[in-house]
């Protein structure tokens, strides 16, 4: 998982489950976020190419957990 933060400031915006209407992938855990299921939308403000969608937990929780290999 590349850290977003990495690239510098990033603009995170919540997305309610009714704005949801695709699949993702988490970068952090690389489990299915589906739709109807409300998620961070993460884009570094320099790179915006590198936008990704996030579970609220795993956005939350990405500085108190070790990273995995």
């Amino acid at each position: 998982m590349d850290d977003p933060e990495s690239h510098g400031e990033v603009n995170v915006k919540f997305l309610q489950p009714y704005q949801a209407r695709k699949s993702y992938i988490c970068p952090n855990c690389n489990r299915g976020i589906s739709p109807g299921t409300s998620h961070y939308v993460v884009v570094p403000v320099h790179a915006p190419d590198l936008r990704r969608h996030w579970h609220r937990g795993c956005w939350d929780g990405r500085r108190t957990r070790t990273p995995r290999r």
